[in-house]
């Protein structure tokens, strides 16, 4: 706590007898108030000496204690420069014997090379040898359990063996090569085996030994047609594919050294087997879609350019659909097209006629000559204004859906002609044979200017025409517009 002086004073003055206001003036005692302070002044004289003493001993052991300190720290860095040296000398020597290491090294690696070379071509020649002499002894090819060993050594007489002149080595050519064939199919079936049995660490050995025969790709073969067992279960075969492809993806890395390359393989086979039999056509466009937009594949490893790998896929199982394409829609739209029409006047029982020619661009020509030259008797519609709104329903529908089509079964480059086609369908049948003729008949029907009884059946073709043009555009903005927006009209030239 700090000493405060003017505390201490009232405090001092409070506990002396006479110092205080108790009692009144008359109990003030000035002189034994002086007397306690002189006392009090003492005291603290005496105080301050004593600490003051306290002080000066240690401020002398502090000075004594870092002149030891400062001592022992030139003492430390001597003895740090001298280590640091010695340091410097050992680091030195250690440089000196490395280099001499890696020379010896060196120079044994030159001899040992050569010498190890030496010794693998007289193995193999001891082992051409008894190739040569017919009989095979070596503990190698009679023990099974060393067909990996017997393997390597296969695999080099074999590279040997077709540098040999055909004339001479003919026999040991022709048995190397029956070993070769026999251990090979050896691999194969022992990978088969382990493959059945789950052995992911055998299959993943012998897949090893088997990637420097020519038989490896036979290998992946069999991998592919083996883990496709009773993968196929359900009804959708694309997403047991999937499934297959996603459990292959998660194995494969761990028995192939080239997983890329088998994953791919597998997808081909899928593509191109399993895929390729579909034969519904309810489902074609639904799976052809499905394998376009589908961004599971796109996450396997399957090579640098896996996208155009699997466009040539898909492209590959739909091309004898896809090149006629267009044709088939237009034919299949028109006849439907027709029927959707002939259906509707058959029920009418009305027999399309030509009526006039020039169409509907002479409208206000043959009203006014409607209106002011007798042109004999008119046609008798009965009322009928050969407009029905289920028609233009089932014709604008049929359209959509070819437009859809269109949009996923065309290329790219193509889509915008294709769509102007479909659409040229539609004008073709719902404007021309449908609301033009219902028009040229409404036309033909308007009564001649000695007609009695005035005859307004014409305004109501030309309502319901009106009405029916609206869908009609409606289609072409929300259709076929987003499919040709980019393209100069010269282009469908």
């Amino acid at each position: 706590e700090p000493f405060v002086a003017d505390e201490y004073i009232e405090r001092l003055v409070w506990r002396t007898p006479g110092g205080g206001s108790r009692g009144g003036p008359e109990a003030f005692d000035p002189k034994r108030l002086l007397e306690e302070f002189v006392n009090h002044i003492q005291e603290l004289q005496i105080m301050d000496e004593r600490i003051q003493r306290k002080v000066e001993k240690l401020e002398q052991q502090c000075q004594k204690e870092a002149k030891e300190f400062a001592k022992k720290v030139q003492e430390l860095q001597k003895s740090n420069q001298v280590a640091f040296q010695h340091f410097q000398e050992l680091d030195e020597h250690i440089s000196y014997v490395a280099t001499k290491v890696c020379h010896l090294g060196d120079q044994l690696e030159g001899v040992n090379t050569p010498r190890q070379r030496a010794v693998e071509a007289q193995k193999l020649m001891k082992y051409f040898n008894e190739f040569l002499d017919g009989e095979l002894k070596s503990d190698v090819f009679t023990n099974s359990e060393k067909i990996k060993e017997a393997a390597d050594i296969i695999q080099k007489l074999h590279l040997i063996a077709q540098e040999l002149p055909f004339d001479r080595f003919s026999e040991v050519k022709s048995k190397i090569a029956s070993k070769y064939h026999d251990l090979e199919c050896q691999l194969i079936q022992e990978f088969t085996s382990a493959q059945r049995r789950g052995e992911i660490s055998r299959m993943r050995e012998v897949a090893a030994v088997l990637l420097h025969f020519k038989g490896y790709s036979h290998c992946v073969d069999v991998y592919i047609k083996q883990c496709q067992e009773g993968a196929y279960l359900r009804n959708d075969i694309f997403e047991d594919a999937a499934i297959l492809c996603q459990r292959v993806n998660k194995q494969v890395g761990d028995i192939f050294s080239n997983p890329e390359t088998v994953l791919a393989k597998l997808i081909q086979n899928v593509f191109e087997i399993k895929l390729q039999v579909i034969s519904n056509t309810d489902k074609l466009i639904d799976l052809y879609s499905d394998l376009r937009n589908s961004n599971l594949l796109m996450e396997f490893n399957l090579g640098t350019d896996k996208q155009t790998f699997l466009s040539k896929l898909i492209k590959s199982i739909f091309i004898s659909y896809l090149e006629n394409y267009i044709e088939v829609e237009t034919g299949y739209l028109k006849s439907r097209s027709a029927m959707i029409l002939q259906r509707y006047y058959d029920s009418k029982n009305h027999q399309k006629r030509s009526i006039g020619t020039g169409g509907i661009q002479d409208l206000k020509e043959r009203i006014r000559q409607r209106t002011n030259l007798p042109l004999g008797p008119s046609i008798d519609t009965h009322g009928e204004t050969f407009l029905s709104q289920e028609v233009v329903v089932n014709l604008l529908q049929e359209t959509k859906q070819a437009f859809e089509r269109c949009h996923r079964l065309s290329d790219p480059s193509d889509l915008p002609r294709n769509a102007f086609r479909i659409f040229t369908i539609l004008v073709e049948f719902l404007c021309i044979e449908h609301i033009d003729y219902a028009l040229e008949t409404g036309l033909a029907g308007i009564p001649s200017s000695d007609s009695r009884n005035a005859n307004l059946y014409f305004l109501d073709v030309v309502q319901q025409a009106n009405t029916i043009f609206h869908l009609f555009d409606k289609q072409f903005n929300d259709h076929l517009m987003p499919l040709i927006r980019l393209v100069k009209f010269s282009d469908f030239h």
